[in-house]
């Protein structure tokens, strides 16, 4: 089995018409799975704008008419889908989830974003997921034939333990569907995915909406694939497009025998315990 992984990260231009959002999506599985990708990812809230004002208006139960959609195009032409994220509905909750389709059609995970986006930046900006959404309490995993992956949600990436608890499990490579902003996309965007890339030594992609300056919320853009060296192996600007990267598992093991952090851990030292 190859070592190798092509990825295409779709930075998605999204509007209002959740139709349109999500036949822009399929077409752009389609050109990325032309182009040679096995592994094909979409942004945070790719059938809608993203607000909290947005996700009860747009939210459907999962799977539904956005996660079928994105189901047939993987099977169609057969490539892995990580289908961003959708406002979910479900027993009266609703939910920033993902979705990921095999190339047969199958859904292989589904993320609940678990650290939810409640932050207020003097000066900045002011957002509260959890006055709608509810939490997920699970890691989610998934396996291609080249690696383990893992799967987190935006502000997910900024919790060094989930990336860490990802890398024990075997990941080699971890996914964030992510919408950053104007105030902290400039400062903390590429440095996050540098952290948890060196920290753990997988891949990190990111994957983020493309900016729309007439939003509510804009977002930061330039969707970013980082190497366990923490190099950054392919990014874009603000616009919409793809960005492809090619993956190499053995230069996982490479970095990994090369500083290796996962024998030389002290785990004797980590745990905090009380002393009365």
């Amino acid at each position: 089995m190859s070592s190798k992984l092509r990825l295409a990260l779709v930075q998605l231009a999204v509007g209002k018409s959740k139709l349109d959002n999500v036949t822009r999506a399929v077409q752009k599985i389609k050109e990325a799975a032309s182009e040679g990708a096995h592994l094909v990812a979409l942004p945070e809230c790719f059938n809608c704008p993203y607000g909290t004002q947005y996700f009860a208006e747009y939210a459907e139960p999962v799977p539904g008419e956005s996660t079928e959609a994105i189901k047939e195009a993987a099977k169609e032409n057969g490539v892995y889908v990580v289908g961003g994220s959708v406002p979910e509905s479900d027993g009266g909750k609703f939910y920033n989830t993902c979705t990921v389709w095999g190339p047969k059609g199958d859904l292989l995970a589904k993320h609940r974003k678990v650290h939810l986006f409640d932050i207020n930046v003097e000066g900045g900006i002011c957002f509260r997921e959890s006055d709608v959404l509810s939490p997920g309490n699970s890691y989610t995993t998934f396996d291609l034939p080249q690696c383990k992956v893992g799967i987190g949600i935006c502000y997910d990436i900024r919790f060094a333990e989930m990336a860490q608890v990802y890398s024990k499990m075997g990941c080699k490579l971890l996914l964030y569907p992510g919408a950053f902003n104007m105030t902290t996309g400039p400062v903390h965007w590429e440095l996050l995915q540098k952290g948890r890339a060196l920290d753990n030594q997988v891949y990190v992609g990111t994957i983020s909406p493309a900016r729309d300056t007439s939003a509510s919320y804009i977002a930061w853009g330039h969707s970013t694939l980082v190497n366990p060296w923490a190099d950054v192996v392919a990014t874009t600007e603000h616009e919409e497009g793809i960005v492809y990267a090619d993956l190499d598992m053995d230069y996982v093991n490479k970095v990994r025998q090369m500083v290796p952090l996962g024998v030389q851990k002290r785990n004797d030292m980590y745990e905090i315990v009380s002393k009365k």
